[in-house]
Formats: structure tokens, C-alpha cells, sequence
């Protein structure tokens, strides 16, 4: 069974920056779509950054060039730096992964596995 841990999150000023981490385990295939969702109070679940196993990544608009979604060589850590924090990026921030077959990899649903969620407060 496949199982992602999310770490990372905590409260920042406006303007800072924190990493987030995602390691996962169970899954003993090779190639894989993961993504960054995140959730605010009252809004919808959206997607903000997804890599996939050739190292393609795309990014919610709102967030490029502040957010680089990585991953290491091994594909068991995924990471989100987010730097030039803003209030609006506070949310529950999820990491989810999806069979890849090739193809566009983006962090739009169906995912099939997901962390428990990891919280980031942005203060102004």
C-alpha cells in the first residue's frame, strides 16, 4: 500500500519561505505523476505544482516563480519550495501521486494516493 508523509509546514511572515517534504513508500513502480494540492478554509481544493518521473513539472499560475516543485533521484522525496510567501498561499497543503504513463502530468484529480496534509499559515 502506498503511503505518503507530508513535513514541512508551520507559520511564516509574508515574504519567507519554507520547504515542503513528501516521502512515500509502498510504491514499487517506476514512473509516477506528483503533485502539490492545497486547500483553503471555505475554498475549493486546488491544484499548485506536479512533477512527473522524467523530471516535467507545471505550475498553477498563481505561484510560478515563487514555488519549484523537485524531487530526488530515487522518487521516494517530493519537495516544494516556496519562497516570496503570501497570506493567500495559506492552506492545508497535500501531496498526492498517480500511476505515469507518459503524457501531460498536472496537478489536476484523479490522484489515487494521498498524504494527510501538512498546514501553512502566511501572516501579514
Amino acid at each position: 500500500q502506498v503511503q505518503l508523509v507530508e513535513s514541512g509546514g508551520g507559520s511564516v511572515q509574508a515574504g519567507g519561505s519554507l520547504r515542503l517534504s513528501c516521502t512515500a513508500s509502498g510504491y514499487t513502480g517506476r514512473s509516477t505523476c506528483m503533485a502539490w494540492f492545497r486547500q483553503a478554509p471555505g475554498k475549493e481544493r486546488e491544484g499548485v505544482a506536479a512533477i512527473d518521473s522524467d523530471g516535467g513539472t507545471s505550475y498553477l499560475d498563481s505561484v510560478k516563480g515563487r514555488f519549484t516543485i523537485s524531487q530526488d533521484n530515487a522518487k521516494k522525496n517530493l519537495y516544494l519550495q516556496m519562497n516570496s510567501l503570501k497570506p493567500e498561499d495559506t492552506a492545508m497543503y497535500y501531496c498526492a501521486a498517480r500511476r505515469w504513463g507518459g503524457g501531460y502530468c498536472a496537478a489536476q484529480p484523479p490522484f489515487g494516493w494521498w498524504g494527510q496534509g501538512t498546514q501553512v499559515t502566511v501572516s501579514s
